[in-house]
């Protein structure tokens, strides 16, 4: 019986050093696939992460290049109103001008008409 016994358990123990064996292969296996899926994983998320990057990147250019552009519109807006306004002002001057100029020249027709008036007045009225 006691070899019987010991049969039994020599059996019991050949059995529990393969069942050991076998969990240690699946738990390198499995160790190996969470490795590869980690590293796959940290692949992806890198992938990712440099695209979005990337794309941030060209939508700053994009933003900055439409900026520029429209502070170069906005000053040539503002250049072309300056004109204006200093052509109208200009034109605006050279009317006063001229106005001032015709009105100069009926006060003056005026008072040369009256100082002939006076002039004729003496010279006929002595």
């Amino acid at each position: 019986m006691k070899k019987l016994f010991l049969s039994f358990a020599s059996l019991c123990m050949i059995a529990s050093i393969y069942s050991c064996r076998e969990t240690v292969d699946k738990a390198k296996d499995a160790a190996g696939d969470a490795t590869n899926t980690v590293e796959k994983t940290v692949k992806e998320t890198t992938d990712k992460t440099t695209e979005v990057g990337k794309e941030m990147v060209n939508d700053t250019k994009k933003a900055g290049e439409e900026i520029v552009d429209d502070a170069k519109k906005a000053g040539e807006e503002m250049v072309d109103d300056a004109k204006k306004a200093g052509e109208e002002m200009v034109n605006d001057a050279k009317k006063a001008g001229e106005e001032m100029v015709n009105d100069a020249k009926e006060k003056v027709g005026e008072e040369v008409d009256k100082a002939s008036n006076k002039l004729k007045e003496k010279i006929g009225g002595n």
